[in-house]
């Protein structure tokens, strides 16, 4: 009797006879044969048929075998049920293996549909960019956007519009004279990022493009001009200080040829008195033309001796001139 029991336990437990039951009870035709198959499947069997009867009840044509078929492919059969009730009342066009391609794909094909309905805002981070005046300016968009049902699977997402925009921002204002002209028409940024048709290959329909804040920011101009005067200046700078050490290397050049010429002088003057005495000693020269040269040297050394003190008395007589004449 405990035997029977035990396997009766174990053949309800094994069976669904409860879900068999509701199933029955909703309309929906579904065998024994049927629910014990998706045992031996590893398929849990109110996973397909409590979406199954959501969908029938919603008038959505869905089987036992698409369902159950989804469900072994890693798919989130409720979600994919609940977007196709979801697009049905909408009057969305979506079959069940558009649906179920979305969410095999990795997109949550629930949200989408809502999105469909129901327009998303994407707000962009602040954007800088310059116009050619030189000034920045910092911009922040909103971006309403439908989800597009066709381009889901293997379209780009909301980074892509993102960067996009931000793209269309930096050319609009980079192309601006002035960033005053920016901001006296902030809807030149949405006309000219609307007319470029940034939705192409994305996931989602461009619908309105916002500007929601554009401030002034730094005079890049002015620091890029100041950055180039202080590079020329070093420039200048390295320029002088090279024409210095030339002209340095050049005045020590000088100097060492000048003190070779002296060395030479001294050498050929240490040369003067054996020259004397051999022109003596050969005949070439006699005693009374060796002191008519003495003579000579020493009326040119005296005449030299006058000619400076004559110098430093006229530089003491403009001193005193300067200074005045002496109070008594």
């Amino acid at each position: 009797m405990i035997l029977i029991v035990v396997g009766l336990l174990i053949l309800l437990n094994f069976v669904p006879i409860g879900l068999w039951i509701s199933a029955l009870a909703a309309g929906v035709q579904v065998s024994i044969v049927t629910l014990i198959g998706m045992r031996l499947r590893r398929v849990p069997p109110s996973r397909i048929i409590m979406p199954l009867i959501k969908a029938l009840k919603a008038g959505i044509d869905a089987t036992i075998d698409k369902l159950e078929a989804h469900y072994l492919a890693g798919g989130n059969v409720d979600r994919v049920v609940d977007a196709l009730i979801a697009a049905h009342r909408a009057d969305i066009s979506l079959s069940f293996e558009r649906a179920a391609a979305i969410d095999l794909a990795g997109r949550n094909v629930l949200e989408a549909v809502q999105m469909s309905v129901n327009p998303k805002v994407i707000e962009t981070p602040e954007i800088a960019a310059v116009a050619k005046d030189g000034i920045e300016l910092k911009a922040k968009a909103r971006v309403t956007v439908r989800a597009n049902i066709e381009r889901l699977v293997g379209g780009a997402g909301e980074p892509t519009i993102i960067a996009r925009v931000g793209e269309g921002i930096v050319t609009t204002v980079g192309s601006a004279e002035s960033h005053a002209e920016v901001l006296e028409n902030p809807d030149r940024i949405s006309n000219t990022v609307l007319s470029k048709g940034l939705d192409a290959g994305t996931a989602f329909e461009i619908l309105s493009i916002d500007i929601a804040d554009v401030d002034v920011g730094r005079n890049i101009g002015a620091r890029l001009q100041m950055d180039q005067a202080e590079a020329d200046k070093h420039i200048a700078q390295a320029k002088a200080a090279e024409r210095r050490f030339a002209a340095q290397a050049m005045e020590q050049e000088m100097k060492a040829r000048v003190e070779e010429m002296r060395a030479r002088v001294v050498e050929a003057e240490a040369e003067v008195p054996l020259a004397l005495a051999g022109a003596l000693k050969e005949g070439h020269m006699g005693v009374m033309d060796y002191y008519a040269m003495r003579n000579v040297l020493a009326d040119t050394d005296m005449r030299e001796a006058i000619a400076d003190e004559t110098k430093g008395d006229k530089v003491d007589g403009n001193d005193e001139e300067n200074r005045g004449p002496t109070r008594r």
